[in-house]
């Protein structure tokens, strides 16, 4: 089994960009982004549960890496760069850390490395299961209003919230509580060591206001970038700054092998 995705050419010899979402999103989320790196080919998942594979599910992270390289050889993708956002970006780096062949670096907007301690992933488990819940059994519209009053989300206004909600409320809400509890925080490793002894290159982006995430950034060996005027979700309020650091990243880091 394979997940969807929407993919588009570039120029020979230049890497492909995977692009995973966040929860709740699809392969559109980082569709306006990837047109401004347009010689490079892309790849647009639609994560388990989500949009075109939101009838396939996955019991945890192994499972997710082990379909995300059976994707990948579906489409011939042997040289590759990871980009992910939260949900996509922990997936991103639980599968990196697995070494897969072809990976030629990370990048992660927003990204959690993973929990340190029992308690906090006990805290994380009860959490989780009482959003999954919600999914289940109520109207999704209702949900996701509750769900963009999180702090996380306090640099969104008004209208884009009311915008996402729209948007996040035609999921299947049984789908997206089965994927919450597969790939929560709770069951993900804390991945700060393997991150660390990596063999591949690591960047990590972050909203300028999103200071829980620019203070787990802090924790991590990788490169960081701050997004101006950009909360949790930098690629949809500033996706013009986003898409010229990826540009910058990626023209450092593959100069030498084009």
């Amino acid at each position: 089994m394979i997940l969807s995705g929407v993919q588009q050419a570039g120029k020979p010899g230049y890497p492909w960009l995977v692009f995973l979402h966040g929860f709740s999103g699809d392969c559109r989320e980082w569709q306006v982004v990837g047109e401004m790196l347009s010689n490079y080919p892309r790849l647009y998942l639609d994560l388990p549960g989500h949009g075109g594979s939101g009838n396939i599910g996955v019991t945890g992270f192994n499972e997710m890496s082990t379909m995300l390289t059976r994707t990948l050889l579906s489409y011939n993708i042997l040289n590759f760069w990871l980009i992910g956002y939260s949900l996509g970006g922990r997936i991103a780096m639980f599968h990196a850390c697995q070494q897969p062949q072809g990976l030629q670096g990370v990048i992660v907007e927003g990204g959690h490395p993973g929990l340190q301690d029992d308690e906090e992933r006990n805290t994380r488990r009860v959490s989780d299961h009482r959003w999954a819940q919600r999914f289940r059994t109520e109207p999704l519209d209702k949900v996701f209003t509750d769900w963009y009053q999180q702090p996380v989300f306090a640099s969104l206004t008004e209208t884009q919230c009311k915008v996402l909600i729209t948007l996040r409320s035609q999921n299947n809400g049984l789908n997206l509580a089965m994927m919450l509890e597969a790939t929560s925080l709770a069951v993900m490793p804390d991945l700060r060591a393997a991150l660390s002894a990596r063999n591949f290159p690591f960047e990590y982006l972050y909203g300028e206001h999103d200071d829980k995430f620019a203070a787990l950034a802090a924790e991590l060996n990788a490169v960081r970038h701050a997004i101006p005027n950009a909360g949790h979700n930098a690629h949809r309020e500033n996706p013009g700054a986003v898409a010229a650091c990826l540009a910058q990243i990626l023209r450092l880091r593959i100069k030498d092998s084009l």
